[in-house]
């Protein structure tokens, strides 16, 4: 079977009977859902991540996307840094193009990822390698994908908890938009914090294996 007909049969209800079918497995199937889109980029996230709200509940559907997810990009970032040295990975980040991007990301990193993590939609898969490949820190990377995820995650499940609400009163969507920009608010403390840490203490070549 291919990965388009893979996609074709993802749809609400039949993510729904897949997670109650694998129940007994505990948060194991909502977990791999989110982990698997670090991997195959085109899975709905937004879709995955209010059925795992419907079926699990608010707080447990949250927790198992937001590790799921948290944990892929996690991977993700970790293995393309480890090959990042290979002769491939060199050769394209000495490419005059790469190496402004690459001095961008750098310089940039916690807001970068941070910043594009609170889309529910984007290129998930190339943003993690991007950072890797610029040899943006562990902790930085860390610290930013679980904070900006945790807004994302939060905010799409709090819809997909009970859908039909909003679609009763979207009215209510304000309460989500108060609850993002709150998150915001507090995060850009964080971003502001780990942005002025980097920029005092620039990336060099041997830190790939700073923690």
């Amino acid at each position: 079977m291919s990965i388009a007909d893979i996609l074709s049969n993802v749809t609400e209800d039949n993510l729904k009977s897949l997670l109650e079918q694998y129940r007994d497995f505990g948060p194991f199937p909502g977990i791999a859902l989110t982990f698997m889109k670090s991997f195959i980029p085109p899975l709905p996230t937004i879709l995955i991540v209010g059925v795992n709200a419907a079926v699990y509940g608010l707080w447990l559907g949250f927790l198992y996307s937001w590790l799921g997810i948290v944990s892929g990009c996690l991977v993700t970032f970790l293995v393309v840094r480890r090959i990042a040295g290979q002769p491939y990975f060199v050769r394209w980040a000495q490419k005059p193009k790469v190496q402004k991007s690459l001095i961008w990301v750098r310089r940039n990193a916690f807001s970068y990822v941070f910043l594009l993590s609170i889309f529910p939609v984007g290129p998930f898969v190339v943003i993690n390698m991007a950072a890797a490949v610029a040899q943006m820190r562990v902790r930085s990377f860390i610290i930013a994908i679980m904070f900006g995820k945790a807004i994302m995650v939060m905010s799409v499940s709090i819809i997909g908890h009970d859908f039909g609400r909003f679609i009763e009163r979207p009215a209510e969507l304000v309460y989500v938009v108060l609850f993002v920009g709150a998150s915001l608010w507090i995060s850009k403390k964080i971003e502001a914090r780990f942005t002025r840490d980097s920029r005092q203490q620039p990336p060099t070549p041997s830190a790939n294996k700073e923690i």
